[in-house]
């Protein structure tokens, strides 16, 4: 029997019907069509399915989509603004902050809710931070510097 969930994702009201196996990041990319979150380990390891569910990062694939009955959920089809990209987006193609892609949103929304939280973050804060999302393709230190130069510019505006 399928359950009904009303939610709210990227700022608009959505519903969806649900087995009560299914994960959040299943109905995401399945039924909402929000494929930008990834599945990478389905186990929590990786990040790549990383969401910001009711101000908390969480990864997507851990959490059951009956869980979301009433929750906010903002996933990285919703960090730009319209046509205008969030500076964290900005600075990660500036920075090449990114290679194949897998991992990029999962670190963006995680370094979304860390400058929500801390505008002044420190290197090791950042590199804490972001210790939940793994890349196979890069070092890390672009990723970190990016963030860095992001909360740097966020703090003069």
């Amino acid at each position: 029997m399928k359950t009904h969930i009303t939610t709210t994702v990227n700022g608009e009201p959505e519903e969806f019907l649900c087995e009560t196996e299914q994960t959040l990041l299943d109905i995401l990319r399945d039924e909402l069509n929000l494929t930008g979150s990834k599945e990478g380990c389905s186990s929590g390891d990786c990040g790549a399915c990383s969401i910001i569910l009711n101000g908390r990062l969480v990864c997507a694939c851990l959490v059951l989509a009956v869980e979301a009955e009433g929750q906010k959920i903002e996933t990285i089809e919703g960090m730009a603004d319209g046509e205008e990209l969030h500076p964290l987006q900005k600075n990660f193609l500036k920075d090449a902050a990114l290679q194949c892609g897998i991992c990029t949103p999962g670190f963006l929304i995680a370094a979304k809710a860390l400058l929500e939280k801390n505008l002044n973050p420190t290197e090791k804060e950042v590199r804490y931070w972001l210790a939940g999302n793994l890349c196979r393709c890069t070092g890390y230190d672009k990723i970190i510097r990016s963030v860095l130069n992001t909360a740097e510019e966020m703090r003069r505006k």
